[in-house]
């Protein structure tokens, strides 16, 4: 999960210079882009798996999945806000990309909580 977060903050932070050069080279960054985004769902059910059980692990990727589009919404609002106040796109890629090296990062502590015990017991 780091690595892929990681090349995802990445490839964000790229964009804006991509777009500079000309949308010839756009194709690249969704191929790459979109690729990185389906990669990430496995691990991250498997994760949920062995954070809070098996019998918990539906529930709790639907809370990530819900949680996940509400950051979506607030992310494109505040990237339409900064494009109506500053003409273009780019701060709002250079703060995605930030933020995904940033969550790429927190996966460094992850294997602390695997250590735990299950934060939810298990259903009889």
């Amino acid at each position: 999960m780091l690595i892929y977060y990681v090349l995802r903050g990445v490839s964000l932070l790229c964009l804006p210079y991509t777009l500079a050069h000309g949308n010839s080279q756009l194709k690249w960054f969704a191929i790459f882009y979109g690729l990185d985004w389906i990669a990430t769902i496995p691990p991250t059910v498997r994760l949920a798996s062995d954070l809070f059980g098996r019998n918990n692990a539906g529930v709790i990727f639907g809370w990530i999945a819900a949680a996940h589009q509400l950051g979506a919404a607030v992310a494109a609002l505040g990237a339409g806000a900064m494009r109506t106040a500053f003409g273009d796109y780019s701060g709002a890629f250079w703060i995605a990309g930030a933020v995904c090296l940033l969550a790429g990062l927190s996966f460094l502590f992850t294997r602390k909580l695997l250590d735990q015990p299950a934060a939810l017991p298990a259903a009889a």
